[in-house]
């Protein structure tokens, strides 16, 4: 049975294990809170080698022979008081012991995993575990031999399990703890994501979404005796509860959200009226695909604050942008504009495909040269339609990818796991490391209403502008183009009145020269008559 405990500030609390039954070799006891330490300890008096401080802490205890009952104490050692929940779980001689060939923390049996993140990543690390022994027994070794009768028969199961999204009360947080707290929980509840052997290290690598509560456990097995045991399971939001700048509760920046906001507002325009406003398309697409590169240019090659790279990002992309424009204005070519708009596609098309399990293979976390020219290929093979069928594949590119830049704007007040489609692949750009990562994501109900509107969006938009483009010209012509076209018909059509007129230069040095003499008049500007 759990207990919620609340510790204040110089209090210790003495858990008293008692009626222990004869068949229970050891005891693990658990205490978790939401982000603020707790110390456990075997004595009333903390010390190294006796204690853990930590946010989900555990202590596991061997029992002597006779032996019913144990105290093992709880205290804050913060100056605020700390709320837990806290459980007693007990193993019998059969059971492995987790944590019990433990070389790295001061604890003798550390049953304890131990999480890291950072903003690509987040890693667990635990120590290997023992085979079981009965009470008063001395301890099988844990590296005399890697025979079948050692722990090195022992199999690891890594679980996940992802809390409600948008939730970071700690109501929710205490009961998905109960949820996986033993091993039928675990295996209930939970996702298996890997299993380890023993000769692996006993370390695992997962992607990091910041605001997303996730528990981590592990499920210690022993195949010979058909048991097992549970690990302390531990839990992250990926940030930060006392940050005062981007903490959990308000996490996003200000800056970011006022680019996502106008990408959103700029994608819903494109998703119906792009095709339409080509050269809004065009400024669009060039702007998100400049913009997109040249922040992985700068992070991976300067230290600047993220508020600058992203406003040089910015300004790069609105370069490139114009630069798509003036392009097609200058020299006409559609299908090299098309290609373009077609690669954005074909972008989100391999990232999507590469976002599902698929993503998750073992040949293309191993193997990044894989993963790349598997991406490279899907995205490069899109366009190929676009050829063929450019009136239909612009407007496409358009419905889905302006759909898609609606959800990014939305992902930046309220979370969406939609966002780890590209968000993933900007990841791998700038982490080297990142391809051993398991980029599993929740999807929940924020995440299917959010799929819903993608495709409502899409489908209104491609609908819409096929229905409104039907008897219109594929693309509109160059202006350029039109405008040397203009001037080649007005030099040779005699019949045009603009042909008796002198040119613009010729106009303007006309006027200056009325301000310094009279001029007489040269006769009719009307056209000639044959």
């Amino acid at each position: 049975m759990f207990q919620n405990i609340s510790l204040s500030q110089n209090e210790t609390v003495q858990a008293v294990v008692s009626r222990i039954p004869r068949e229970v070799a050891f005891i693990t006891l658990q205490f978790h809170t939401q982000h603020r330490n707790a110390t456990l300890s075997y004595t009333r008096m903390p010390g190294l080698g006796l204690s853990l401080t930590a946010v989900d802490s555990g202590l596991l205890s061997a029992l002597q022979p006779g032996q019913t009952s144990l105290s093992l104490y709880l205290s804050s050692p913060d100056s605020d008081a700390v709320v837990g929940t806290g459980v007693i779980l007990p193993f019998s001689s059969t059971d492995p012991v987790p944590g019990a060939c433990n070389l790295e923390s001061n604890l003798d049996n550390d049953p304890n995993v131990y999480i890291h993140y950072n903003l690509y990543e987040t890693t667990i690390r635990f120590a290997p575990a023992n085979i079981g022994y009965k009470r008063g027994g001395p301890p099988p070794a844990c590296d005399q031999s890697t025979g079948t009768t050692t722990r090195w028969r022992l199999q690891y199961d890594v679980y996940q399990y992802f809390l409600p999204e948008n939730d970071l009360s700690e109501h929710t947080l205490f009961s998905s703890i109960q949820a996986m707290a033993d091993i039928r929980g675990v295996m209930e509840n939970g996702k298996r994501v890997m299993t380890l052997l023993s000769s692996d290290m006993s370390r695992a690598v997962f992607n990091s979404i910041p605001g997303q509560g996730i528990i981590y456990s592990v499920i210690v097995r022993d195949p010979l005796l058909n048991s097992s045991a549970s690990y302390v399971p531990v839990h992250t939001y990926a940030c930060s509860f006392t940050s005062t700048l981007d903490s959990c509760q308000t996490l996003g920046k200000i800056s970011t959200k006022v680019f996502f906001t106008i990408t959103g507002l700029a994608g819903l325009f494109v998703c119906f009226f792009g095709h339409r406003f080509f050269k809004s398309e065009l400024f669009c697409m060039g702007f998100s695909f400049a913009a997109f590169f040249s922040f992985v240019l700068i992070t991976r090659t300067t230290e600047l604050d993220y508020n600058i790279r992203l406003a040089v990002s910015a300004v790069i992309g609105v370069v490139g942008g114009v630069v798509l424009v003036m392009s097609w204005w200058r020299f006409g070519s559609v299908m090299a504009c098309v290609v373009v708009v077609g690669l954005m596609l074909g972008f989100l098309v391999a990232s999507i495909v590469l976002f599902t399990p698929l993503g998750d293979l073992d040949v293309f976390r191993r193997l990044d040269v894989v993963f790349w020219v598997t991406f490279c290929c899907i995205m490069i093979t899109v366009p190929l339609f676009f050829v063929r069928w450019p009136k239909e594949g612009n407007i496409t590119a358009c419905g889905i990818v302006g759909a898609y830049a609606v959800i990014l704007a939305v992902n930046a007040y309220i979370y969406t796991s939609l966002s780890y489609i590209t968000l993933n692949i900007l990841k791998r750009f700038l982490n080297s490391n990142f391809s051993a990562v398991f980029t599993d994501v929740p999807f929940q109900t924020t995440d299917y209403i959010m799929i819903t509107v993608w495709v409502l969006l899409g489908v209104c938009g491609i609908v819409l502008q096929l229905y409104c483009e039907r008897s219109r010209p594929f693309f509109p012509p160059s202006p350029y183009l039109m405008w040397l076209q203009e001037r080649e018909r007005r030099k040779t059509n005699v019949l045009d009145p603009s042909h008796h007129f002198p040119s613009l230069p010729s106009r303007l040095l006309a006027r200056i020269q009325q301000l310094t003499k009279r001029r007489e008049s040269v006769g009719e500007h009307t056209p000639l008559l044959l």
